[in-house]
């Protein structure tokens, strides 16, 4: 779509839903290739440092990498316009953000001032798309005042950690990104009044799954193109895909309801906000669960697979299950008691079979975690039937 005009003004774009289906822009697509580098880079990063330290700081550099594109995909759904404005300023988000994937490695040691500063300045870009917005439509400044100050605030704890020494820098950082969660609650009143588009935002949603579900592709191919070829490595390749082709399946096949539609039916942003909110741990678990995969790949095939790995491949699978039986319970995507049940049992066994498969080759246990999920997608299939009353009314 060309420009109708150089510069134009901010509009609100959550007007009649019945008449504008909207899609992802080429210019938010274009944005979100910064994020496949940037979580290529955490997924290297992990990969070097598989511990319970290095998991926790890689949850710690992956959170505020999250909620960049967050604040970028809120903002754009509601206001966004094509201009010549609107069009430099993510040009600059854009460079904030790669340049939080430059420094996300040593990104808690050498590299934490760099990251700090990068994720401060696209928070104030953030800040400034709002004043923009509030400046041009009168009626949402009760929001986008909450949204500006919040976010400037949180900025600001940000950008003072870059020039202050750890540990103090870390406080700091857990300070802004708790004001960071914290602002959007505060003007919950006001986004019942703005709900965001119903189509749009649960597309958004869905891409950044395919970029972190893409990280576990890439990681299937590095793993097969670091080892000899053999017919142990090629059957684990398969169930790596298979394993992240259920996640797929299992997503998007239950995307039957938009958390937006209920909060305007329902009048309360929970469903909103514990979809938003679940969908981190569920990202976070994709993520990890690709460098899993590729370090099974790469393991030798005859002896049991290191306990660290083991269990960051099914603690990381295990995370995702809790993660959708926690969509399902509270119905941000098909609401239904049994795949709730059938999500959160699957996470119990993965995490059992973390416990229990110690002295088990790499190919047996990425074949188990393969196996449990396939057997989600079959129970799904199965309660699809047309000939099923009983799984339809449990729903």
């Amino acid at each position: 779509m060309m420009m109708a005009n150089f510069f134009q003004p901010p509009r609100l774009r959550i007007g009649d839903e019945k008449t504008e289906h909207r899609q992802a822009s080429w210019l938010e697509l274009f944005y979100d290739l910064v994020f496949v580098v940037a979580v290529a880079q955490l997924a290297h990063n992990l990969k070097e440092h598989i511990s319970v330290l290095g998991f926790l700081g890689f949850v710690v550099l992956f959170i505020p990498l999250w909620w960049s594109w967050i604040g970028t995909t809120f903002y754009s759904n509601r206001f966004d316009n094509d201009d010549i404005g609107h069009r430099l300023l993510v040009l600059l988000q854009m460079m904030t953000a790669a340049a939080l994937a430059i420094n996300i490695h040593h990104g808690l040691g050498e590299s934490s001032s760099g990251f700090a500063l990068s994720y401060a300045l696209g928070r104030i870009l953030l800040v400034i798309e709002y004043i923009r917005a509030s400046i041009h439509i009168p009626n949402v400044r009760p929001l986008t005042a909450r949204y500006a100050i919040g976010f400037a605030i949180a900025a600001t704890f940000w950008l003072i950690s870059a020039f202050i020494p750890a540990p103090l820098r870390f406080g700091l950082w857990g300070m802004g990104i708790v004001i960071d969660f914290i602002t959007p609650f505060t003007a919950r009143k006001f986004q019942l009044r703005l709900l965001p588009h119903s189509s749009h935002l649960p597309e958004r949603f869905g891409l950044f799954t395919i970029i972190v579900l893409g990280e576990a592709i890439v990681a299937v191919v590095n793993g097969v193109s670091e080892q000899k070829w053999d017919i142990s490595t090629v059957i684990a390749a398969f169930f790596g895909l298979i394993t992240a082709f259920s996640l797929w399946w299992i997503y998007f096949d239950n995307l039957g309801g938009t958390p937006i539609i209920k909060a305007r039916t329902q009048g309360k942003v929970s469903a909103m906000n514990i979809w938003l909110f679940t969908h981190l741990p569920f990202v976070i678990g994709i993520t990890a669960m690709g460098v899993g995969v590729e370090q099974v790949l790469i393991s030798k095939t005859g002896v049991p697979l290191a306990g660290n790995l083991r269990w960051l491949l099914c603690g990381a699978v295990a995370l995702c299950y809790l993660s959708l039986g926690i969509f399902h319970k509270y119905g941000v995507i098909r609401y239904c008691k049994i795949r709730t049940r059938h999500r959160l049992a699957t996470a119990v066994i993965l995490i059992a079979i973390a416990f229990l498969a110690q002295g088990l080759p790499p190919v047996a246990i990425i074949a188990l975690v393969a196996v449990v999920s396939v057997v989600q997608v079959f129970q799904d299939l199965y309660q699809q039937r047309p000939t099923t009353r009983l799984g339809d009314a449990a729903m």
